[in-house]
């Protein structure tokens, strides 16, 4: 079975020279609990949101998520 991991997330703002997770909040306009269930690989995260993300850091969905077996 396949879960979601944003393990490209954190990667992709280490490279974008974005060292602190909370600076995500005022870059893509979200919320502390939506960081806080990215920080869990949540899957609960919409599609909308994930979107966000993207478009504010000028990356693709490759580069903010994916899947990995259990």
């Amino acid at each position: 079975m396949k879960r979601i991991s944003y393990l490209p997330l954190w990667k992709t703002l280490l490279e974008k020279g974005i060292k602190r997770k909370t600076d995500l909040i005022s870059i893509a306009k979200i919320s502390s609990g939506t960081l806080a269930k990215l920080g869990k690989d949540d899957p609960c995260i919409s599609t909308e949101i994930l979107t966000r993300i993207a478009n504010s850091l000028d990356v693709n969905m490759e580069d903010i998520a994916t899947f990995v077996e259990e």
